[in-house]
């Protein structure tokens, strides 16, 4: 299934039904008076967050949900119908916006949770609501009101505990997949990561976490290039970020600029991500003798003035794996 975490909708809640004017005229009741009901509310339209989806995609082709009207009211005190509401399911995660004033209406990060996002038009009265000892034969009513009616803008923002970040062919997919058991997708070409996905990696029976692998980004993602930077948002929910570093690149690039690259264009997008905890992990070090890792380490601590946590690992060869999990599962219950 396509991955879509973006689209705009238009939703219309149902209009009030009128009220009614009518009066009881039987054989043998000569004063029967008023008896024109109310009308019935129009339906609401509510948004409920469904963690079975992961995706906007079935909103992006149906772009208009509409409720229904309240019917009329009716004579012998009937009132009408009330329209029926509507419920439009999204994933866990989305973020409701109002498109013509940019206002969030909700963040949608529970199962279940639910917003109404168009109330339906209140009911209008019948004559029988205007009876009194001045007036035995009232003769007005009122109408019903119109449904409110907006566009809204859905963004979906995965949750996620830990999100990964680098270039492309760093092996973060590697590393997703070694620990979560992810359907990752792994290549020897660049991007082979063009939608975020979610695993789970348990440490013990009552300890786990979810981690997000994104595209990698590359040198003026900011401005367009590459998959561009539309995919960092799903990195805003995570508590940590795993800068993964690719010791040994293929394009003989040196790791400290590829670490410069990911971090400047990280601080161009958002401040408040760029100072989210962050780990360097040195990826496949089973490329590299002992003294040349030691090197590299050295070298990037020095030229970067790093002085945040690292790890060392392999996927591969399940080096550091377990240690790295251990620390970030200890981390989380803070």
């Amino acid at each position: 299934m396509k991955f879509i975490d973006q689209t705009i909708i238009e939703v219309i809640a149902g209009n009030g039904g009128d009220g009614c004017i009518n009066f009881r005229r039987e054989k043998y009741i000569p004063k029967g008076g008023p008896d024109g009901g109310d009308g019935g509310d129009g339906g609401n339209v509510w948004l409920e967050a469904n963690n079975n989806l992961n995706t906007l995609i079935d909103l992006r082709f149906q772009k208009k949900f509409q409720a229904q009207n309240g019917q009329n009211g009716s004579g012998q005190k009937c009132s009408g119908k009330k329209g029926k509401d509507i419920k439009i399911h999204v994933p866990v995660g989305t973020k409701v916006i109002n498109y013509q004033t940019r206002e969030i209406i909700a963040d949608l990060t529970e199962n279940k949770q639910k917003i109404l996002v168009a109330k339906g038009g209140w009911h209008g009265l019948g004559n029988t609501r205007f009876k009194s000892s001045t007036n035995r034969t009232p003769r007005q009513c009122t109408l019903g009101t119109i449904g409110e009616k907006r566009d809204i803008q859905l963004e979906l923002i995965l949750i996620a505990d830990v999100g990964t970040l680098g270039m492309p062919n760093a092996g973060k997919s590697t590393f997703v997949k070694s620990i979560s058991g992810a359907k990752t997708k792994i290549a020897d070409y660049p991007f082979t990561t063009l939608n975020p996905i979610l695993g789970s990696v348990n440490i013990s029976n009552n300890k786990k976490f979810i981690i997000a692998d994104i595209p990698g980004i590359i040198q003026g993602a900011s401005n367009g290039s590459g998959l561009g930077i539309r995919f960092l948002k799903h990195l805003e929910r995570c508590k940590i970020l795993l800068h993964i570093v690719d010791v040994k690149p293929q394009d003989n690039s040196y790791p400290i600029e590829n670490i410069r690259i990911v971090l400047n264009e990280l601080k161009k997008y958002s401040i408040t991500l760029y100072n989210k905890p962050r780990w360097l992990v040195f990826h496949k070090i089973d490329l590299l003798s002992s003294q040349e890792l030691h090197q590299i380490i050295k070298d990037i601590q020095y030229k970067l003035k790093i002085e945040e946590k690292y790890f060392c690992v392999s996927s591969i060869k399940k080096i550091g794996i377990k240690k790295l999990c251990f620390d970030i599962s200890q981390f989380l219950r803070r």
